[in-house]
């Protein structure tokens, strides 16, 4: 079982404008396609809900574990946590990092998520192809985002 997803891409734009995408809770949210409650901070929970058509019905619980600017947002949360009837607060998180770094006059995203080998087996493979899908895409959307 794998337990770790990880999507890189390059944008050519400024480290810091980068940065404000991905820790400006607003910003984030566009191309992330949540509306997020509050700012990110380090230590507090960060909820909203998805805007993606078809899943507005899923909430959006993270607890932020850091924010180091302008190279590191990190965040817990439950993967792929999309029925509604299901109460997902008893099982294992995963964490999400995103890392940026300066190169070549742009500023590459990496994106991880560890933890899958936590998530109860009867979800977990689930949860890792549609979370590896979905970041496949976010990092993407980031990249048109700061582009656009």
């Amino acid at each position: 079982m794998q337990d770790v997803i990880r999507e890189s891409t390059f944008v050519g734009a400024p480290i810091d404008r980068v940065w404000r995408a991905i820790s400006d809770y607003r910003e984030f949210g566009t191309w992330f396609r949540v509306n997020i409650d509050r700012p990110f901070a380090a230590g507090a929970q960060s909820t909203g809900m998805m805007t993606v058509p078809g899943y507005e019905h899923v909430p959006w619980n993270v607890d932020v574990v850091a924010i180091e600017p302008p190279h590191r947002l990190a965040f817990h949360w439950h993967p792929y946590a999309i029925d509604p009837d299901k109460d997902y607060s008893h099982e294992p998180r995963t964490l999400v990092e995103f890392l940026l770094s300066e190169r070549d006059g742009g500023t590459e995203i990496t994106v991880t998520e560890t933890g899958f080998s936590a998530i109860p087996e009867g979800r977990r493979d689930e949860a890792f192809r549609m979370n590896s899908q979905g970041w496949a895409a976010q990092v993407k959307n980031v990249a048109q985002y700061v582009a656009g």
